[in-house]
């Protein structure tokens, strides 16, 4: 079996002030050393694998903070590493594509990859798409300042066969819960908070994956079509030429 080139391994549970753990799968050596030292530097705990099994085995035992994937890896590609890791987590995934090619793009978002960048990336661009999923990831709805305890019953949402928690970050379709990643519940709240209303592309890339510019719409368009398979299609409504709607 290849080498690992890797920090211990372990993940974010150790405690709250121990670096977030990041693992690194990508089989060029240069690019796996260079980058993983690049985020050292930030101070994350890198560990890197150099193909897709070598990942994929790495991921199951240190069970990492944030899976950052090479789409073209030996033995088992980005795309099915992807596959097998959301059967079982829903940990923070960022898909890097050494072409931007448009098949690459499409087939890792629908793997189940939260956003994805093109390489080569320059470093503090590759941390703050990094920091957003991590802040995503660790998501907690606001509490009343009064009590600092979750107001009652208004933060549970019914529409026909789906209930949502917005404070307890549960959503259920017909009675039974539904494994959402950070991604997809933050799309499904900004849904559920504007029932009926049309939500075009840009402002949902600006408001969940905090895009300050213009980003690929794609990234859109494919987390709608994962939450759609999970919740029901029904309750998100394309508007052709503007955006998504959620029925109420």
């Amino acid at each position: 079996m290849p080498q690992h080139d890797s920090n211990p391994t372990g993940s974010h549970s150790g405690g709250p002030d121990a670096p977030l753990h990041l693992l690194l799968v990508e089989d060029d050596a240069a690019i796996r050393r260079s980058v993983g030292m690049a985020l050292e530097r930030y101070g994350y705990r890198v560990s890197a694998a150099p193909d897709g099994l070598t990942g994929l085995e790495m991921f199951r035992e240190s069970g990492p903070d944030l899976l950052l994937l090479d789409v073209m890896l030996p033995h088992l590609d980005g795309i099915g590493v992807c596959y097998k890791v959301r059967e079982t987590s829903q940990a923070p995934i960022l898909m890097m594509s050494a072409r931007g090619d448009a098949l690459d793009v499409v087939a890792g978002l629908e793997a189940g990859a939260d956003d994805y960048v093109v390489k080569p990336v320059d470093t503090p661009v590759l941390v703050a798409r990094i920091r957003t999923l991590m802040r995503r990831a660790a998501y907690t709805a606001p509490t009343d300042p009064a009590t600092e305890q979750p107001a009652a019953d208004d933060n549970v949402l019914t529409f026909r066969n789906l209930r949502i928690d917005t404070r307890g970050l549960e959503v259920c379709a017909d009675g039974q819960p539904l494994a959402l990643t950070p991604t997809e519940l933050r799309l499904l709240l900004e849904f559920v908070s504007a029932p009926g209303i049309v939500l075009e592309r840009q402002t949902l890339l600006r408001r969940v994956w905090d895009y300050g510019w213009e980003g690929d719409s794609r990234v859109v368009d494919l987390a709608v079509q994962r939450l759609r398979r999970k919740i029901g299609a029904d309750h998100i409504e394309t508007v052709r030429g503007f955006g998504y709607k959620f029925r109420r």
